[in-house]
């Protein structure tokens, strides 16, 4: 592959060096969102800031962790942690945002993703659309085990994963309409938690990288309880998804005995 970096020792994208990064990632889509994350971690330092890829190295319990924002949507996510694994990383926490799909998720409820449904494009250039998009057993139990100890109310299932943010909210003014109107109404009965936008992308890539990736989401809100004109109260906060992805890396890193 060619050296895009011309030999500076940094990832193209995000432009960080081996060695910049701990194995522990937490992957926020808002780089604006990285500070926040940081604050978290003890001795956080401004490791990089391109693009959309901003990234914090601290540590947790004396390991290092960093977080790295990795964009809206599947293709920068890939590229994220892509470069992240060539720097070191094998372990990743997506922290971001959600729309609930069943009536019972509420806004501000929290989701952790068991699997995704891949309606984007990025992980068919991984893996076949037959190979199923899953999220890392210990790192979804540590995500349970975390939001119960901080008393968040939370949801373990599978996520909808696209591409058109515009398509997801208004559908029938789309071209393909039809198709995405009936898809939505399938994801809906087979009883698909929420919608996003990354989780599809990260966990075939991290399949296909043999590492580790669990999603955690803020449910901003959901538009299947306004249709059905029940309260639809909207969160923006997304401390407690933070914290759960914090405490479910000390849960890890207690696991995995590293030191």
């Amino acid at each position: 592959m060619v050296d895009y970096s011309e030999g500076s020792g940094k990832l193209y994208h995000i432009q960080v060096a081996p060695g910049e990064v701990g194995r522990y990632v937490i992957l926020p889509g808002d780089p604006k969102r990285c500070k926040k994350i940081a604050e978290y971690f003890d001795n956080p330092v401004l490791v990089a800031d391109n693009r959309e890829y901003v990234t914090y190295t601290g540590e947790l319990d004396g390991v290092k962790v960093s977080v790295t924002s990795t964009g809206i949507g599947g293709p920068s996510a890939a590229i994220a942690m892509e470069e992240l694994k060539r720097c070191g990383a094998d372990t990743f926490l997506r922290v971001g945002t959600c729309g609930g799909m069943q009536l019972d998720v509420c806004g501000g409820d929290l989701v952790i993703a068991t699997g995704a449904i891949r309606a984007e494009g990025t992980s068919k250039e991984y893996a076949p659309i037959e190979y199923p998009a899953v999220a890392d057993y210990e790192i979804v139990t540590a995500m349970k085990q975390a939001a119960e100890a901080l008393g968040c109310r939370s949801h373990l299932g599978v996520v909808q994963c696209k591409d058109s943010f515009y398509g997801q909210h208004e559908p029938e003014v789309k071209p393909v309409g039809y198709d995405l109107l009936n898809k939505w109404d399938a994801w809906v009965k087979c009883g698909c938690m929420a919608s996003e936008m990354e989780s599809a992308a990260l966990f075939i890539v991290a399949s296909c990288l043999k590492v580790r990736c669990g999603t955690v989401l803020l449910t901003i809100a959901n538009q299947e309880r306004a249709k059905a004109g029940l309260e639809n109260e909207q969160v923006h906060d997304t401390s407690m998804a933070i914290r759960t992805a914090v405490e479910a890396i000390r849960l890890l890193i207690r696991k995995d005995g590293t030191h």
